[in-house]
């Protein structure tokens, strides 16, 4: 399927590894100019040869070592290239833990990152896109939006706190009637550093092997098996796409069936 967005501009962020740098891959190889930021120079310089590699149709990649959940970071990206067709938002989760233990600082760090910043990349560029009459944005966030996780309360809060806001904004005449659109991306068990390190420290928890604690996750998805970055990247893709300027608004849920409602 051509998805027909070969020449227009994304901003994709967290985006030297993992979903981020699925979601950049499958944009590159259709042909998309892809800006990628991430805070670590190393990982960041080998994502953009790699991408680069695999672009087609003359698509460039710019890369920005920052951290875009600061002013300073976003002032940074916005200095590279100011306009955007696309914007993927994605930002690490907050750590689990006791909500017991989580102070005021700890809520304003998750709030800030996983809520804030998506709305202040949304802010800086959907007008523009909307005076174009194309514009896409998917924000990465998480199932437990769907389905709380009782250890990753900052997340779950701060992204459901973004997903209200999605909402109301997507559903805008002044947004939905000028050609742009608003989803958020929801991952399940994907296999990323972040799954391997959740995977480690449960094994360390629990006195089991790695591969023990991996074998029981799996069997809790009905595909029996973790996701992949390329997988979840052509989904965002798809989202980015022509053939998605209908759907606005909605959390696409990507876990292998292992949300278990019907709705």
């Amino acid at each position: 399927m051509d998805l027909s967005i070969a020449g227009r501009t994304a901003l994709v962020c967290g985006a030297s590894k993992g979903l981020g740098f699925g979601c950049a891959l499958a944009l590159v190889k259709e042909g998309v100019n892809v800006v990628i930021v991430a805070r670590g120079q190393e990982a960041l310089d080998a994502a953009a040869r790699q991408l680069q590699a695999a672009a087609t149709g003359g698509a460039f990649v710019k890369h920005v070592a920052a951290d875009i959940t600061t002013e300073a970071g976003r002032t940074a990206v916005f200095a590279v290239q100011r306009d955007y067709d696309i914007v993927v938002t994605n930002a690490g989760g907050p750590p689990p833990g006791d909500f017991r233990d989580w102070d005021r600082e700890a809520w304003i760090k998750a709030v800030d990152a996983n809520m804030l910043t998506p709305i202040e990349l949304i802010k800086a560029t959907i007008d523009g896109m909307a005076q174009r009459g194309f514009g896409r944005i998917v924000n990465i966030t998480s199932s437990s939006v769907k389905s709380p996780i009782d250890i990753l309360g900052l997340s779950n809060g701060a992204r459901s706190g973004l997903t209200g806001f999605v909402a109301g904004v997507a559903r805008n005449p002044t947004v939905a009637g000028k050609g742009v659109t608003i989803n958020n991306l929801l991952p399940g068990a994907f296999d990323t550093d972040r799954l391997r390190s959740t995977m480690e420290g449960g094994a360390k928890k629990s006195g089991q092997s790695v591969e023990a604690v991996k074998d029981s996750r799996k069997k809790t998805i009905p595909a029996q098996r973790f996701g992949t970055a390329e997988e979840f990247g052509s989904i965002c893709a798809f989202l980015c796409s022509v053939h998605a300027a209908y759907l606005t608004g909605q959390n696409v849920l990507a876990d292998g069936g292992a949300y278990p409602g019907t709705y």
